[in-house]
């Protein structure tokens, strides 16, 4: 879904040059893992592609990413927004579809900024995993870390954007809200995701066995609930 003339994206135009979720650099580190690039992207429209995690928590954990280089989701216009969420509902879809349950964690590490925060690649990306039972909700790690939310609107998250702030989207359970996200230790919400004692540090599993049969697996079982659903072409 185009922005067409509506407000226009905050893009950083000098950041995009060693942005490894940017051409020329793109798949350097699928390839670097020695796991499709390109080939492995699930769908995509003008605005966004859909491609599995490099380091997966889960079966199932998928990024996804604007083709634009925006620093965050505070930087989107009023469209792409409104595009994001339509990604997010079908997503939820293709994990009924693959997994049997539409109940998925999404979460959105916001920009670093000098006060901290927990983004390691500041182009906007969002993460979104089916909920495995037993798991502790992200939302209560928040809170008890001090890190209350509130509901999450494009315009609370542009505020905190535009003020240099850093700001954790979390939607769980269908409930997205926004918290505070200075000072926040790189990768925090990857940390809470993934549960006591599991390894959440995407540079530690990267490569790994384990880790590339998780993306590998992700590939086929998506792929297989795409294309049921009757193609990868868009997100309506």
């Amino acid at each position: 879904m185009a922005d067409g003339g509506e407000e226009p994206q905050e893009v950083d135009q000098d950041a995009d040059r060693d942005c490894v979720l940017c051409p020329p650099l793109r798949f350097r580190l699928n390839a670097m893992a020695d796991l499709p690039g390109e080939p492995a992207v699930l769908a995509a429209d003008d605005d966004f592609f859909l491609i599995p995690d490099l380091a997966p928590l889960v079966e199932g954990h998928v990024l996804l990413v604007t083709f634009r280089h925006l620093q965050c989701a505070g930087a989107f216009g009023k469209g792409l927004w409104a595009g994001a969420w339509q990604w997010r509902h079908r997503v939820a879809r293709v994990y009924r579809a693959a997994y049997g349950t539409d109940e998925l964690l999404m979460f959105e590490h916001g920009p670093g900024t000098p006060q901290g925060g927990g983004a390691c690649v500041d182009h906007a990306h969002w993460h979104l995993m089916p909920v495995r039972p037993g798991v502790r909700s992200v939302r209560a790690v928040l809170e008890e870390h001090g890190l209350p939310g509130v509901p999450a609107t494009r315009e609370a998250l542009r505020d905190r954007f535009r003020a240099g702030r850093s700001y954790l989207l979390v939607d769980e359970r269908g409930a997205p809200t926004v918290h505070p996200g200075d000072g926040v230790p790189s990768q925090f919400l990857r940390r809470a995701a993934a549960g006591a004692g599991r390894t959440w540090r995407w540079q530690e599993s990267f490569g790994l066995p384990d880790s590339r049969t998780r993306f590998l697996h992700t590939l086929g079982d998506l792929r297989a609930a795409l294309a049921a659903e009757g193609g990868a072409a868009s997100a309506a």
